[in-house]
């Protein structure tokens, strides 16, 4: 079986399609489809799922509880100034660069939304 990470930058230009992510990654760890669904956020959607709600918010949820959120990257949270935020939520900051990479070179297959 496949590991996947979930790259998730969409935010709050497009919410029918960042909603959807969490959704779809949500379920994909549900279902043990793969061997391993980590989950990356970056750009717009760090800022997006500090004011979640509803089916999206819940699925945010079960990401976070199952351990596969793995980060957000610390620049951009600095930049959109949501580091505490996403802190309170239960999601690290690391460098994008340096996550991306590890999951790369770990054979992850990428899924972007």
């Amino acid at each position: 079986m496949k590991k996947v990470l979930f790259l998730l930058t969409s935010g709050s230009d497009s919410p029918e399609k960042a909603n959807l992510s969490l959704i779809t990654a949500a379920r994909q760890l549900k279902s043990n489809r793969y061997a391993d669904v980590k989950v990356l956020l970056y750009g717009p959607m760090e800022k997006f799922v500090t004011k979640l709600e509803g089916f999206a918010l819940d699925s945010f949820k079960e990401l976070v509880a199952a351990n596969a959120i793995d980060s957000a990257c610390v620049a951009i949270a600095k930049n959109y100034n949501v580091s505490d935020e996403l802190l309170k939520i239960g999601v690290k900051l690391e460098p994008f660069g340096e996550r991306l990479a590890r999951f790369i070179n770990e054979d992850y297959e990428v899924i972007t939304f």
